[in-house]
């Protein structure tokens, strides 16, 4: 109501002023169209007045958790109290502004006559003929003022109210960078000499994406919702991040358009350390947000900082960096034992069978971790039983980078995409196959900003086309059983690969049920991104 109101009320205030300046003119005219405006406008001022009322009982009196951040959770000083000010002035100036506008159509009525176009207005018009004889041009003259002179009294404050979104919202999504996924991140020259400053330690060293993410926020708490750091009791509020950034460009904004340094870090200022560490970069936040807006990318730069320049990271970490530098996986497996996974299943390498139709990246996890293994065998059995032309690197193969890149070790992940690239490029596959979300992500989106183009599918894609082609012939589950499907961030939210894992399944016969967060609105399972150096013994990864 109060959105899609106040947005046609952009039109109606044009119309006012114009009316207002130009003697004897009309809106619009007289005719239908004119009439169609009036019965617009009239109706959307009442849904305007009471989606507002409810919006401010809902915020002031209900208190709905929603509408709150936690206690926990950093926000600069003045910030909470910032926001219950922000609010109530934004509501009132709404009342204010739509209800002296609505007021003065009533006044006009009064005089005028009634109009069939604006039924509620005309209903409301008989009273001041009683409550107000004498002095209705009187009220319609200060209904107007109050109208319009709400907007110019309410415009100093406006520029620093979260209302300044109704102009960069749009900006956000017109200037938008383009990007092959939501995950994807703008690679790091290390061989420019000149560059004294990888990821953001500062506000300023944010791109101007990140700046005008600030202002684009309407703080409605959306990415908060989605957030799975948030909801499981972490520090981390992707929206508090964007709040905390405009009050902060609010302070200091003038010094640093100069040229200033800004008095504060964002670890000091936005975001601390272990909020910092707590995202999954799932990518949940970017999806929900209604204008744009894209905190994870924040938050990544800001690890790239602390990894690549103050060397503070999480001392789990170092485990998983040490052995994708001296082996190339997070468990430290040395790559002669990488194809151990295919014992007595006669899995050909590339170098066995050069010509492959397709290439399967295997992954670190199904080539080192238990659990993931039973995976690697039952696919490769699948591909075997579909007579499928195929070939793994073996030995050959490396971690993608994926976790490197997701924790802020850019220089490890350029190291390692550069070493698998040089690989892909001189083995020059048709298409690669990969069972690993991440895997796929950072082959089909990371490598080609590195010189590596490749046609990548994942295994459901692959199992559908199988299927479809009769090459493969599932067989129906046992009776009372059922099944569910878990999207993975990085397959479903980041690649939009949603159809084929259930296609796969359905083609077992067996009942399907979906989980309540499902497809890209999934809620994250915490194994991607940092899991694989967190946690190498639980076989993340994805």
């Amino acid at each position: 109501m109060v959105g899609w109101g106040f947005i046609f009320y952009l039109l109606v205030n044009l119309g006012d002023i114009l009316q207002a300046w130009i003697p004897g003119y009309k809106f619009l005219g007289e005719g239908v169209v004119a009439g169609f405006y009036r019965l617009t406008a009239d109706l959307l001022s009442v849904l305007i007045l009471v989606g507002m009322f409810g919006l401010l009982l809902r915020r002031f009196f209900l208190h709905s958790p929603a509408l709150t951040i936690r206690e926990d959770i950093r926000l600069l000083p003045g910030v909470r109290n910032g926001i219950r000010r922000d609010s109530a002035i934004v509501g009132i100036f709404i009342l204010l502004h739509v209800g002296a506008r609505f007021l003065g159509e009533t006044f006009q009525l009064s005089l005028d006559g009634l109009d069939p176009w604006q039924p509620v207005a005309s209903v409301l018009s008989n009273l001041w003929l009683y409550l107000l004889p004498g002095t209705i041009e009187i009220a319609r003259h200060v209904s107007w003022w109050s109208s319009v002179g709400g907007i110019i009294v309410f415009l100093p404050y406006f520029l620093y109210s979260k209302h300044i979104h109704l102009f960069f919202a749009p900006l956000n999504y017109l200037l938008h960078p383009e990007r092959t996924s939501m995950g994807a991140l703008d690679a790091l020259d290390f061989e420019d000499q000149n560059i004294e400053q990888f990821g953001a330690e500062r506000i300023e060293h944010l791109s101007w994406k990140g700046v005008l993410d600030a202002y684009a926020c309407i703080m409605c708490n959306r990415c908060q919702d989605a957030c799975p750091a948030y909801a499981t009791g972490k520090l981390l509020s992707p929206s508090a991040l964007e709040i905390n950034k405009r009050y902060f460009m609010n302070e200091e904004g003038k010094q640093i358009a100069a040229g200033e340094r800004s008095s504060q870090t964002l670890i000091e200022s936005a975001l601390p350390a272990e909020a910092v560490w707590g995202c999954t970069a799932c990518g949940a936040c970017i999806e929900v947000c209604p204008v744009g807006n894209e905190p994870m990318i924040d938050i990544l730069e800001m690890r790239r900082h602390l990894v690549l320049m103050a060397n503070d990271f999480p001392e789990q970490l170092q485990t998983a960096y040490r052995g994708m530098e001296r082996t190339a996986n997070p468990w430290g497996i040395s790559p002669e034992k990488r194809l151990e996974w295919a014992e007595g299943l006669d899995i050909p390498t590339i170098t066995q069978n050069p010509d492959a139709e397709y290439l399967w990246w295997v992954g670190c996890a199904p080539s080192t971790d238990p659990r993931a293994q039973k995976t690697a065998r039952a696919f490769a059995k699948l591909l075997q039983e579909a007579k499928v032309d195929f070939a793994v690197l073996g030995s050959e193969e490396r971690c993608t980078g994926d976790s490197a890149r997701r924790s802020g070790n850019e220089y490890l992940f350029y190291e390692l995409a550069s070493a698998n690239v040089e690989t892909l490029n001189r083995v020059n596959p048709q298409t690669i196959i990969t069972t690993c979300p991440h895997c796929l992500h950072t082959l089909m989106n990371e490598y080609p900003s590195f010189g590596g183009n490749y046609d990548v599918i994942h295994h459901t894609e692959f199992l559908q086309q199988l299927i479809e082609q009769v090459r493969l012939s599932p067989r129906a589950g046992a009776p009372g059983q059922s099944v569910t499907f878990h999207d993975p961030c990085y397959l479903g939210r980041q690649n939009d690969i949603l159809g084929a894992p259930r296609a796969v399944l359905g083609a077992l016969e067996i009942p399907f049920v979906e989980m309540p967060r499902s497809g890209r609105d999934s809620f994250c399972c915490g194994a991607g991104a940092l899991k694989c150096g967190r946690e190498r013994k639980q076989g993340g990864c994805g």
